[in-house]
């Protein structure tokens, strides 16, 4: 069932409705995997949308907060994505900052993207939830796009997709879902204090995801399950030792199996089934983005 931003019932508040229409939604992560649905999503449906992130027109960046207030200014919604994720170190601090922030220039509603089973991003979620905004919470699992539009994207199209996640199962989601759910979130009222945990509606590892990668992309892709030291190492001439270690830590927390199972926040929030990961793997096979694709930030 495809997300009627536009249906009204009995339900809802006219004057929630104007604003929505009349002042910006801020979407944080305006360039991101999920923030850029969400803007093209809204255009096309007239609301009105204020990009933020570090290179759009009104600046925001997470490590100048000068930049904040003027984000901010007149927005009635805002949907945050933090990067590089909830689960660093250094997160909660600038999310209760933020919503302090977000306080003092009126905003009243915060759609915050966070992370299944993360210390951290828990942490934040809970910051959210009592910082006196309304909230709604959209927890997800490891990103489909992952594969396509990120760093593993080099590795899919090296042909191997190494990484300390043994034989872990992982529902992968969509992250068109996750932007159906955090546009539905920020335009209709009845979502506020709810949180979605959004999840595939298959378990498979890292190895299965590889193979189906491969039948649709018709290359060899294969799976290498390494330990977390050699990840890391790997890893550190990529980032850097610090988001090396950050990179490394998060995935020895959230592969040691407990995100294996499913959760239903898709068909909560939108009242359709989540996407399948075989139909995301056939839409990127066809878009010739496993062929010859730049990495995508």
């Amino acid at each position: 069932m495809p997300i009627d931003i536009h249906r009204l019932d009995a339900n809802h508040n006219p004057s929630e409705r104007s604003d929505m229409q009349t002042s910006p939604i801020l979407v944080i992560g305006a360039t991101g995997k999920t923030g850029r649905r969400i803007v093209q999503t809204l255009q096309r449906h007239n609301y009105p949308v204020r990009e933020g992130a570090r290179h759009t027109p009104i600046r925001f960046d997470w490590d100048d907060r000068s930049t904040w207030d003027a984000a901010l200014r007149g927005v009635h919604s805002a949907y945050v994505s933090y990067s590089p994720d909830l689960a660093f170190p250094g997160a909660p601090e600038k999310i209760e900052a933020l919503t302090l922030a977000a306080k003092h220039a009126g905003v009243q509603h915060l759609v915050l993207l966070s992370g299944r089973n993360e210390t951290h991003a828990q942490h934040c979620e809970a910051i959210v939830r009592a910082s006196g905004l309304q909230y709604t919470l959209v927890r997800a699992s490891w990103f489909a796009q992952n594969f396509s539009e990120g760093y593993l994207l080099g590795a899919v199209l090296d042909g191997v997709i190494a990484l300390p996640a043994g034989q872990v199962a992982e529902p992968f989601v969509d992250v068109d879902d996750i932007a159906d759910v955090a546009v539905a979130a920020l335009t209709d009222e009845r979502h506020r204090g709810h949180l979605y945990e959004l999840t595939g509606p298959r378990l498979l590892t890292f190895a299965q995801a590889a193979a189906e990668i491969s039948a649709a992309a018709g290359r060899p892709v294969q799976y290498v399950a390494l330990e977390a030291e050699d990840f890391r190492a790997t890893v550190t001439p990529v980032f850097g030792p610090d988001m090396a270690n950050m990179f490394t830590d998060l995935c020895i927390e959230v592969f040691d199996g407990r995100n294996a199972c499913l959760a239903h926040g898709v068909r909560e929030a939108l009242g359709r089934a989540p996407r399948d990961f075989a139909d995301f793997c056939k839409a990127t096979a066809e878009s010739g983005r496993w062929q010859s694709a730049p990495v995508l930030a």
